[in-house]
């Protein structure tokens, strides 16, 4: 969790010129850092799932997915950052309290709005934090996946499993399924706590891990919680799972 006297920003605009002044005025204020940039809906999404800000200044007039749309979509996350509307246009307005808009700054932004701003999606940001509790890195990451519908945030911790066909993996999560280009490998590599390997074709989610069965014809399977039924371990990788099991039989 980063420090609460130092908090990140995301500045999400399509003008260069005005994340440039932005910038500015957030860096000149004690107490937060730019920690990335973003010009349209998709890069916001994917800066967000690489970076993890704590809060978002965001346009609304942007090309391709505009700023409203991104908005909708980071508001369900399970911990989204705190969103503050940057805009030229006051017509938005109503719109922004929809997606749970801390503060929406009319351009050309003052210092005094925009550090009253701040510090009101600071406070607000720092609550979400504590009443998540005490939790690892890991809860906060999201996965941006771009689709026929547009660029998507996954939330980690709610991908079941990861199914390869052909060119593409399918993830299955809480909330449906996305087909990504993430390879498997990809996938098991740069999420090795969320992904466990169980067969040359799938990835399980290790929090649906329920436990490693037997058949009656010596072939096994993963077991997974909320009756979600089970998924086949092939021959080569079933040591690993009986591993992973018993590392993790006497964790929380």
């Amino acid at each position: 969790m980063p420090e609460t006297d130092n908090l990140s920003v995301l500045i999400a605009d399509d003008e260069p010129l005005a994340r440039e002044r932005i910038g500015r005025l957030i860096e000149a204020l004690p107490g937060y850092h730019v920690c990335g940039e973003a010009a349209d809906g998709h890069e916001v999404l994917t800066r967000i799932a690489e970076l993890g800000p704590d809060l978002l200044l965001l346009d609304i007039r942007m090309p391709g997915m505009d700023g409203m749309e991104a908005a909708e979509r980071i508001a369900r996350l399970d911990a989204p950052p705190a969103l503050i509307f940057c805009t030229a246009y006051d017509h938005y307005a109503m719109q922004a309290f929809d997606v749970h808009a801390i503060a929406y700054l009319l351009k050309p932004v003052r210092r005094e709005a925009l550090a009253d701003a701040l510090n009101r999606a600071g406070r607000i940001n720092r609550v979400q934090l504590q009443n998540l509790g005490e939790r690892d890195k890991s809860g906060d990451e999201q996965l941006a996946v771009r689709t026929h519908r547009g660029t998507e945030l996954i939330d980690l911790n709610a991908i079941i499993h990861c199914q390869a066909d052909h060119k593409y993996v399918t993830l299955h999560h809480t909330g449906g399924e996305t087909v990504t280009d993430y390879t498997l490998k990809e996938l098991e590599h740069a999420y090795p706590r969320h992904f466990l390997r169980i067969h040359r074709q799938s990835l399980v989610g290790t929090r649906f891990i329920r436990g490693l069965i037997r058949h009656r014809d010596g072939q096994h399977a993963v077991g997974l919680t909320s009756d979600l039924g089970q998924l086949p371990v092939s021959r080569r990788h079933t040591p690993q799972v009986r591993q992973w099991l018993e590392e993790h039989a006497a964790g929380p």
